[in-house]
């Protein structure tokens, strides 16, 4: 009687664990990808790239990191762009995704970058760890405005 009254806590205890697990992803939406004409609405909440998102209407830019371009036309790199910037942008976006997806997150608004959109600048934190040092640790990301445009170099694939 013991060993099942032993194992039907043991259940329960794993019922309210994943209830509350779940209770705590509830408030986090769900992050897709935005389509390439999507418009800009009051509860737009999707990925762009690697560094850039929207949450609620409100355009994010994620501070203090720089991910590669997709588009070639926006390149930074001094000949337009290379494939390895272009296969590294979509890295960089998918997991930027999985990590915001995956994961309990707090994010820490800053001021407002210098493009004519203003767009807000933040760092988002996964258990304190900010998801940028995340992305230049795997090799997705450099850190800005000083870190080298690695992805501008076809022959290096080391990263």
């Amino acid at each position: 009687m013991s060993i099942v009254f032993s194992l039907l806590m043991r259940g329960a205890l794993i019922v309210v664990l994943a209830l509350s697990f779940g209770a705590a992803f509830a408030d986090y939406p769900q992050l897709d990808i935005c389509g390439p004409s999507q418009p800009n609405t009051p509860d737009k909440t999707c990925i762009v790239d690697g560094d850039t998102l929207w949450l609620f209407g409100e355009n994010i830019r994620l501070e203090s990191y720089d991910t590669p371009e997709s588009n070639r036309g926006n390149s930074k790199c001094p000949n337009g762009g290379t494939e390895l910037e272009v296969e590294l942008a979509s890295e960089a976006t998918s997991r930027f995704q999985d990590l915001l997806n995956g994961n309990a997150w707090t994010i820490e608004r800053g001021g407002f970058d210098n493009t004519r959109s203003q767009r807000q600048l933040a760092n988002f934190f996964i258990d304190g760890v900010d998801v940028g040092q995340i992305l230049v640790d795997e090799g997705l990301a450099r850190w800005y405005p000083d870190g080298p445009f690695f992805w501008c170099d076809q022959e290096d694939l080391t990263r």
